[in-house]
């Protein structure tokens, strides 16, 4: 396909074609979605069979979310350069690949490995597919119902995660959560050769190794050394080295990737401030989900005795709620824009953690419930706003780069929730890590308030019309 093709094809696309490829897209984000929801609730039966303790389990977890974020923005800007269903395809693959080698892994530390592989192809998927979307739907309405659509799935994924896992490790064992990725990676990749047309950012972006390092180095040494610290390490010179590094590198991305014409994260998209709320919301939103599941499954299994499958049922009335209410959220923004369900989403998410963090849920199967409803609300209607605050505020051709740095905000935020809820976990302190998620909560219902009224929507036209001016960072050479 011509290049000048590739720019038109999602024009021609009749209504019935542009669903189907929303489809497709949808099918990338269940397997990615599903594989962490459904692995939470077989965390336990992997610890048991594999010997490990609180920190593998997290590093089983984190280990994916980690080279998920530090790949996502070069995943999104080299679809859009290179073309973003040959980018997808090659993320199904890989994606797949990982899958089956994680379901054969002979140890911890091999499924550690593969885990990353996994989520090496992870980050050619989801920002990947949101873009082919944005370059998809193109009327205002109709775009905002497919990213309601597209959050709706992550419902699914949250609804049938705990209890396709649970039924998994119970009739099998945990490595089924796995294989079921397989025939749906298949599906998807068959699907999207045939249906989805081929598209890219009419100006290529060049590769960005440095930021891609410095990117991988904040990441990384600020996620060991919270994970390492929690082992009773906190004033070892590897951790402190750790956080020192995480430190320095924040300034050192922000000083280079302002001198570069074509940078990973381009600074200029932070001076819309609904764009730089909707990441902050994503990381607080995604840490309290994360760190929510991480503690709810263990307590559950190792805490009441549970079975997988138990604990799995437990989670239903919050992962229920959650795929009601996606949908829902994605109908409040086309209406009343996103301010609303940000604000709904914050009050929700805060009441359930304060239930746990000062009135003790789980002592009482009644109120255990409630809170598990309300963080489904506030998870629920969360999701669509921060996806369509961060996307359609840009312009079509770097609509790969914005959905990358949304997608990147929420691993590091499931990054984040697991390392320091797992670290009070280790230390003995379920409870400090029920505020943990509290605080978080907090910090949704806050950013969402401030990064969404009149002045907030003047700055992202603002930024949009700076970036759709010039095509490339303003002032870059």
């Amino acid at each position: 396909m011509s290049g000048a093709r590739a720019h038109e094809s999602a024009d021609e696309l009749p209504r019935g074609r542009r669903y189907l490829v929303l489809a497709i897209c949808c099918m990338s984000l269940l397997i990615v979605s599903l594989d962490i929801t459904a692995l939470n609730v077989a965390l336990p039966s992997l610890g048991r069979e594999l010997e490990a303790d609180v920190s593998g389990l997290q590093w089983t977890v984190d280990a994916y979310t980690l080279v998920l974020a530090s790949f996502l923005m070069l995943s999104g800007s080299m679809a859009d350069r290179l073309g973003r269903r040959r980018v997808f395809s090659v993320g199904l693959v890989v994606f797949t690949s990982g899958s089956l080698l994680c379901a054969l892994a002979p140890g911890l530390g091999w499924l550690v490995v593969f885990r990353m592989l996994q989520a090496l192809g992870g980050s050619m998927l989801n920002p990947v597919a949101m873009s082919i979307i944005r370059n998809t739907f193109h009327d205002p309405k109709e775009l905002a119902r497919a990213i309601g659509m597209w959050g709706g799935v992550v419902g699914i994924s949250m609804a049938a995660g705990p209890i396709v896992g649970g039924a998994l490790v119970q009739w099998f064992d945990w490595r089924a959560v796995f294989w079921i990725n397989i025939p749906v990676g298949l599906t998807a990749l068959v699907l999207t050769r045939r249906f989805v047309p081929e598209s890219r950012a009419r100006r290529a972006r060049r590769i960005d190794p440095v930021g891609q390092a410095l990117v991988i180095l904040l990441l990384g040494s600020l996620t060991f050394g919270i994970i390492e610290g929690g082992r009773g390490e906190w004033t070892s010179p590897w951790i402190i080295g750790c956080f020192v590094v995480a430190v320095l590198s924040v300034p050192a991305l922000v000083g280079y990737e302002s001198r570069r014409a074509d940078p990973l994260i381009d600074p200029e998209f932070f001076r819309s401030a609904p764009f730089s709320g909707a990441s902050a919301i994503a990381v607080s939103a995604f840490a309290a989900l994360s760190g929510f599941l991480f503690l709810n499954t263990l307590y559950l299994q190792n805490g009441r005795g549970l079975s997988a499958l138990e604990a799995g049922t437990y989670l239903l009335p919050m992962a229920g709620v959650t795929l009601v209410l996606a949908p829902v959220s994605g109908w409040l923004i086309n209406r009343y824009g996103a301010r609303l369900p940000l604000f709904l989403a914050g009050l929700a998410l805060t009441a359930s953690g304060l239930m746990f963090a000062l009135w003790q849920a789980e002592s009482d199967n009644a109120r255990l419930f409630t809170a598990y409803v309300l963080f489904g609300v506030g998870f629920g209607l969360v999701n669509a706003p921060i996806t369509n605050t961060a996307v359609t505020g840009m312009p079509r051709a770097q609509a790969g780069v914005a959905a990358g740095i949304a997608s990147t905000s929420r691993q590091v935020g499931s990054a984040l929730g697991v390392a320091m809820v797992g670290t009070a976990l280790a230390a003995g302190s379920q409870h400090a890590g029920w505020w943990i998620i509290t605080v978080c909560a907090l910090l949704v219902l806050g950013i969402g308030l401030l990064t969404s009224g009149a002045w907030a929507m003047r700055s992202a036209e603002r930024t949009a019309e700076r970036l759709a001016a010039s095509g490339q960072r303003p002032g870059a050479h």
